[in-house]
């Protein structure tokens, strides 16, 4: 993967800095819909590009590699402030 591949594929979907593998699913659904060649706006060229592009996304998401320290804790969860006692 080369990086100018990424980041087309990050502007096709509309990505601003963080999204979730969720929300990319519903993002890519969505496009489909309006990119399928059976739709009126819809164009197989586009389509193909859209799912090598969806492809390309989770596969980077899939090798992303998480830090499992404190300050990445509080910035996944902010709205846990004592995250020592989350679960009790």
């Amino acid at each position: 993967m080369e990086y100018e591949e990424f980041e087309k594929a990050v502007d096709m979907f509309g990505i601003l800095t963080r999204v979730s593998r969720k929300d990319l699913k519903k993002k890519y659904l969505k496009l489909s819909k309006i990119y399928h060649p059976d739709m009126e706006t819809g164009s197989e060229e586009k389509f193909l590009e859209l799912k090598k592009n969806y492809d390309l996304l989770c596969a980077y998401m899939d090798s992303y590699y998480f830090s499992f320290d404190k300050d990445e804790f509080k910035h996944q969860f902010p709205s846990f402030t004592n995250y020592k006692n989350w679960n009790k």
